[in-house]
This record gives C-alpha cells, structure tokens and sequence, in this order.
C-alpha cells in the first residue's frame, strides 16, 4: 500500500535542501514526464487535442481543490490578469481595502485603474476595517513576505455585513491550506508554486452570476463552442466561466495536470498536517537558537528578521531559501523532511 511518505520519495530527489516552496515548488517526477510528453507531441506534429483535454482535467482538479463547481473556474496564466478584470469592473471612486505590503500582483491592478481608493490597513485589522463605502477587500490567503494567514471568515463576514465583495489570492496557500473558495466571489491562484506545476497557468473562482466581470480578454476560447469561435466576434460567450479563459500555455497544463493528480492522491489534510509539523518544528528550533522568527502561527511559511543576509551563503552549502526585505523565508512543503528542518538550524546555529 503507497504511503504519503512513499508516493512523495518515488516523485522527488532534489539535489539540495529545498526549502524554498513559497518561490517556486518543486516538480514531480511524473510532471517532467508529462511534459517531455507534450514536447514529443508538438515536435512530432501529432494532433493536439490531448493538451486541450489536460486543460479541462486540470479545470476540474482545481475545482474540487476550491470546493466549487467547475463552471466557476476560470484558466489563465497569471493572478494580475484576473485582478485586471475585478479592477475594471469597479465604478470610479470605489473603495478597495487591502492589507499592507500584500504581493504586487494582487494589489497593482487596483492602484493602476488611477480613480479607485485603495486603503490598505495591517492585516489583523483588516477585518474591522471594512466599511458601508467599501466596495471590494482584496487579500492574500496567506502572506507572501512572512505567511501569515488572513482570518478569511471574519473578512468575509464584515464584507456581507457592508455589502462588499472579496477577493483572494490564494497562490501561497492552495496545496497545503485546505480552501472553500465558494465563501468568496473572486478566488485567485497560480499554478507554480504549492500545486507543483510549471510556470503559466492560473486560475480564478467566480460567483455563479459572474459578479459583475466583463470578458475583456476574451479569445476564442472564451466561447461557448471554441472552436466554432475562431474568427470574427464571439457570438456566443461560454456560459460558465470558461468566458474568462485566456488561449492557454497547453505544456504547462500537460505539466499542471499531473501535479494535481498527486496532491489529490495525497490529500491536502495530509499534505498540511505535514507542512505545518515541519514549519512548528523550525520555529521550535529557532527558538532555542535565540532567533524570533515573524508571528505566522498555522503557516507553512516562516521569516525570521536580520537573517536575510545568510541566504547566499546557505545557498552555497545546499540549503535554498529566499531573502525577503532582510528576513530570511523558508517554506516547508511535502517534499521536505525533519532532516531538511535540522540540517537548516545546524546551519544557522
């Protein structure tokens, strides 16, 4: 009988001590090979069609991965696409609160309209901090700089209390933090990070009427028959909200698709019982060093200020993580082990 611990050694061997999941994961054996795959495919001009199919099976891997329905998932290939069509959607002078210093490619779209008002409040605040005139709350799941972790069901409480909408990226969380992305109306996630894929793909959750979203990248294959939709304007919008695709990177949905077949094998219960022992263990470790790592409790991302400045020389003996505004960042994914946890304390000790 396969194990979390022999499904995770028969798909990874990195050649150093990966801690660096929060950056780029790692990927499994079995979406390399599905990649070569793809590549043989379009090298030896064989028919195509099997990339399209990959595209549908990942749409509804992600579905079940957000708890929704797959005709609320939308593919792409980047969280700000998505961001750009909640931004555009907004009347002018509409307030949008986020969190202070939340990743670029959540926020950026919102400051780039030039006539909404964004507000930004410390993340423990955000909640308390929504109002009659706030009309959208955009906010990581889990912070990309230090991981802490949004209380989502107070934000979206006080949202429905003052009618406004939620928006959520959820890159640095799904894979490891289980999501009900149903209790939002816009969910947002890249592909290449905790769901082990490739770089270019996306995805976005949206409420069931389209909460006000325009197609404004709509292709081709936004409609409701693609390929009957090639030339000429789309006549007929897909009816789900496959209307929000853009023309997909079909390698890296090849690559994505397996990469989720293994965290679904696995299960993410499992996957972030694993994380967080592991995350416990270093903050634990860190500890008894005499170093304060960042308050994230229940995240599998841990910063510690002042270290940032060792990132290089950890980087030399092996051990990879990311030097974040002076703190060093380290992210504990189901690849890891509680040698890699000791072996990065014997480093910094």
């Amino acid at each position: 009988m396969e194990t979390f611990e022999s499904l995770v050694r028969a798909e990874f061997a990195p050649e150093n001590t990966y801690l660096n999941t929060a950056s780029n994961g790692l990927l499994p054996a079995r979406t390399v090979t599905a990649l070569h795959d793809a590549v043989r495919m379009r090298a030896e001009g064989r028919p195509l069609g099997p990339l399209y199919e990959d595209v549908e099976a990942v749409r509804a891997s992600f579905a079940r991965l957000a708890a929704v329905p797959v005709e609320r998932v939308a593919t792409g290939g980047s969280v700000a696409e998505y961001g750009g069509l909640i931004a555009a959607a907004l009347p002018a002078g509409a307030e949008v609160l986020t969190a202070e210093a939340d990743f670029a490619s959540l926020v950026n779209p919102f400051h780039m309209r030039g006539d909404l008002k964004v507000r930004a409040v410390p993340l423990e605040r955000l909640a308390e901090s929504v109002r009659p005139e706030t009309a959208l709350v955009a906010v990581s799941a889990a912070q990309s700089a230090d991981g802490r972790v949004a209380d989502l069901g107070a934000v979206r409480e006080a949202a429905l209390a003052h009618g406004a909408r939620t928006y959520v990226d959820a890159s640095q969380s799904v894979g490891w933090l289980p999501l009900d992305a149903g209790a939002h109306d816009y969910v947002a996630a890249v592909g290449f990070k905790w769901l082990l894929g490739p770089h270019g793909a996306a995805f976005c959750t949206v409420p069931e009427d389209f909460g006000g979203l325009t197609p404004l990248l709509a292709g081709w294959v936004a409609g409701e028959v693609p390929w009957e939709s090639c030339y000429g304007p789309v006549t007929e919008l897909a009816h789900s909200a496959r209307r929000f695709d853009v023309s997909p990177g079909l390698f890296s949905y090849a690559g994505l698709r397996a990469s989720l077949e293994l965290i679904e094998e696995l299960g993410v219960d499992a996957v972030h019982a694993h994380d967080l022992a592991l995350a416990d263990r270093f903050r634990a470790g860190l500890t008894a060093l005499g170093h304060e790592p960042l308050p994230s409790p229940g995240s599998a991302i841990v910063s510690v200020p002042g270290l940032g400045h060792r990132q290089p020389g950890l980087d030399t003996a092996g051990l990879q993580l990311s030097d974040r505004a002076g703190n060093l960042r380290a992210s504990f994914h189901l690849y890891n082990t509680e040698a890699d946890v000791d072996l990065l304390l014997d480093a910094l000790s």
